[in-house]
């Protein structure tokens, strides 16, 4: 019996070891900003169907500086899209002309860039596999 319930303990904290290993980070670095006001918004995305709709992770940091570097910690292995933009008035949205063409600029993954609307997961996604920094560019569509 105690044999039995120590194989168990040794197997559920072996379990938990490997996931915890599995945690990486994406540190990324913004540039493009042509103003130091306002604040970034960046949300991660964890599949097509959530893709700018529903963010995995999230976060919004001010924008001090001409570049901006944020990290995203605790992400698991798999593959995934960051979507970004700058709030330059601060105003907690994202301001649009007509047919919601962004009047502040924004950035994705792989500085992938929309026809004729944003920006296609596809074009945007990379895999996770381990801690990554990604560059992305802020402009304007």
């Amino acid at each position: 019996m105690k044999q039995i319930i120590f194989c168990i303990a040794l197997l559920s904290s072996s379990l938990h070891f490997l996931t915890a290993q599995q945690q990486h980070s994406i540190s990324i670095d913004f540039s493009g900003f042509t103003t130091k006001e306002g604040v970034l918004f960046v949300g991660l995305y964890d599949s097509e169907e959530n893709f700018l709709n529903h963010r995995f992770k999230e976060i919004a940091v001010p924008v001090n500086d001409l570049e901006v570097s944020v990290t995203l910690e605790g992400i698991p292995e798999g593959t995934y899209a960051v979507s970004a933009y700058h709030d330059v008035n601060d105003n907690g949205e994202l301001d649009t002309r007509f047919f919601f063409i962004p009047k502040e600029p924004v950035g994705t993954s792989n500085n992938a860039k929309g026809r004729f609307g944003p920006p296609k997961f596809e074009d945007a996604k990379f895999s996770l596999n381990e801690n990554s920094k990604l560059k992305i560019v802020m402009s304007l569509p």
